[in-house]
């Protein structure tokens, strides 16, 4: 058995075949090191799933695949992968959003547990292996990796991630690929005096896109503003669920952004009421309606409506104060593009899911084949979720190598 990719699906459909009973696993890596994305992950730290325990709740978590994945969560989900991984010697601790990451705070843990895993398992590693073609060949596959070497495995596991090779491959085996488009990214406005607040950041705001044509999104979230645009969970979470319609319209939309962190147009007037009559002799520059209100933001919404910071509360007329009402509740902007180039989480796009038997990460169409990760068209929002898709993916595919045999199949080797 060979799996080619040496990130989080691949090590995972390793693992598992081999604990399960399956001989002879190789696992090639094209890059020098293994479990690159590992390693750089959640800012070094590796989120490695979330703390959404119901298979149900977990699907609502990714924009492409959600409905698919229903029958694999309930197999392996994320209770099953901190079970997995504490069996393995790698304790993982919840954060208050929901993330876990692991005890010691260093992706290098996760990356060390999975490759001491794959060693006592005794899956064989080849660093530095790309595998350039596959083909039928028998009752397995004939394979051609970097330097014109050949090998035969009677089964073969692509998880190439979103890298062009692993789509070449499963075309090559007649797939078909869902184009892959940009998702997870952030915002750019151009030309925008929100800029000029870059660093400020609030939670929860709503966001709402509207695109052109119709099609409406909404996140509710932390924000962050940036020097281009806007980040932060809600943004990034916007973008997933709306990447191929944002794609579509070469990333033009409109922006409606509510600062009030859901508070209705009413309780902000009666809160403006309430500082009118309270803070009477105070500049509007110097109090906020509510202290949660960034003083950044502030003075930017009272520029933006017209209002002079150095008015008092008591001379706030009704038409200012409605204006500024409007905008704390629903400012509006252009969107005008993505974020800095690169600067995307993840790729949506990949293999067809219909072309896919779910239950076991296999191709309907080359029996023996299994695809898993991110090479297929599912892609979840940030805080471990695509994580998730790979461990799940990987552990079923390695549990059904080991169902068909057991038995130790041909070492691979020259042809």
């Amino acid at each position: 058995m060979l799996v080619a990719g040496g990130g989080p699906a691949g090590f995972m459909a390793a693992i598992s075949a081999a604990e399960a009973g399956v001989e002879g696993v190789h696992l090639l890596e094209a890059t020098v090191e293994t479990l690159h994305k590992v390693l750089i992950s959640g800012g070094g730290r590796c989120n490695v799933t979330h703390a959404c325990w119901d298979p149900r709740d977990l699907v609502a978590h990714y924009p492409r695949g959600s409905r698919a994945l229903r029958g694999p969560f309930s197999r392996f989900a994320a209770g099953d992968t901190v079970a997995w991984f504490d069996s393995h010697g790698l304790e993982l601790v919840e954060e208050g959003d929901g993330r876990l990451f692991p005890r010691a705070n260093r992706a290098s843990a996760v990356a060390a547990c999975l490759r001491r895993a794959a060693a006592a398992a005794g899956v064989t590693v080849h660093a530095g292996q790309a595998l350039q073609a596959a083909a039928r060949e028998g009752q397995g596959f004939g394979l051609s990796l970097r330097h014109g070497r050949r090998l035969h495995a009677r089964r073969l596991v692509l998880a190439t991630g979103s890298h062009p090779s692993g789509r070449r491959l499963a075309t090559g085996f007649g797939h078909t690929i869902v184009p892959p488009v940009p998702s997870l990214f952030t915002l750019a406005l151009a030309a925008d005096p929100l800029l000029a607040l870059a660093g400020v950041c609030m939670d929860p705001v709503t966001l709402t896109l509207e695109l052109p044509g119709g099609g409406r999104h909404q996140q509710r979230g932390a924000v962050l503003i940036t020097h281009w645009g806007l980040s932060g969970p809600a943004s990034l979470r916007l973008t997933a669920f709306a990447a191929r319609q944002l794609q579509a319209s070469s990333y033009r939309a409109a922006l409606r952004i509510d600062w009030s962190g859901g508070q209705s147009p009413e309780v902000i007037e009666r809160l403006f009421d309430q500082s009118r009559r309270d803070q009477a002799r105070r500049l509007l520059a110097n109090w906020r309606p509510w202290p949660g209100l960034s003083s950044r933001l502030w003075q930017h919404l009272l520029e933006r409506s017209g209002v002079e910071p150095g008015r008092r509360w008591a001379d706030l007329g009704k038409v200012q104060q409605q204006r500024l009402v409007g905008d704390l509740c629903g400012s509006r902007h252009a969107i005008s593009g993505r974020g800095p180039f690169g600067e995307e989480f993840v790729t949506a796009g990949g293999v067809d899911l219909g072309e896919v038997n779910l239950a076991r990460m296999e191709s309907r169409l080359v029996p023996g084949l299994h695809l898993v990760g991110e090479l297929l068209d599912v892609d979840g929002v940030t805080g471990g979720f695509n994580f998730q898709h790979c461990w799940s993916s990987g552990w079923l595919a390695g549990q059904a190598l080991a169902a068909d045999s057991t038995a130790p199949e041909p070492s691979s080797g020259q042809t």
